[in-house]
């Protein structure tokens, strides 16, 4: 396990979902504009962000190397987000499904893992490096939301997404995002 796991995360070039960029405002933030695309996922509930992190992980990682019905092995792909929703302690965790198996993902076999299709959207992006840790993502989240305001852009208030795009072996130029969907 931890080979494979090694090199999922040491491999280059990991596939990401399609999207264009609408609108860059200096350092602070960007907006995309995303395609409709499928997630595998998974909510783990009344845990904190980094246990829920670690545990959601670790389900959808095992959905990757093979336990889904096809038992098929599917590449890593970026970002790994979570959902952040507002007095919630649910989290849901999600891996992007690549593009071969977009129209037909292996259907999991974890009755706690499962195939999402995410609408096209808009999201307001702030990107960040470092370790990003829940009080890291809070933050850049909070600068976000108050740039956003201070520019009457409307966006849902009430959730964000964290993404992460780096394996935990990777120390220098770590990428890292808080998405807000734009109304």
């Amino acid at each position: 396990m931890i080979k494979s796991f090694k090199q999922t995360f040491l491999s280059l070039d990991l596939q990401s979902p399609r999207w264009s960029s609408v609108e860059t405002m200096a350092k602070d933030y960007e907006l995309r504009q995303y395609e409709t695309a499928k997630w595998v996922s998974t909510v783990i509930r009344g845990e904190t962000q980094k246990e829920a992190m670690r545990q959601g992980f670790w389900k959808l990682f095992h959905y990757i190397q093979g336990k889904n019905e096809k038992e098929m092995k599917i590449d890593m792909t970026v970002p790994v987000t979570c959902l952040i929703k507002s007095g919630c302690t649910d989290f849901k965790i999600s891996f992007f499904v690549p593009f071969e198996h977009q129209d037909s993902p292996p259907q999991p076999t974890d009755l706690d893992v499962f195939i999402e299709e995410r609408k096209a959207a808009a999201i307001f992006i702030r990107s960040f490096g470092g370790f990003a840790s829940p009080e890291k993502y809070a933050e850049e989240a909070e600068v976000l939301a108050r740039i956003l305001r201070n520019g009457g852009q409307p966006f849902h208030e009430d959730f964000f997404y964290t993404a992460g795009y780096d394996s935990p072996f990777k120390l220098f130029n770590r990428h890292n995002e808080v998405w807000y969907f734009k109304k």
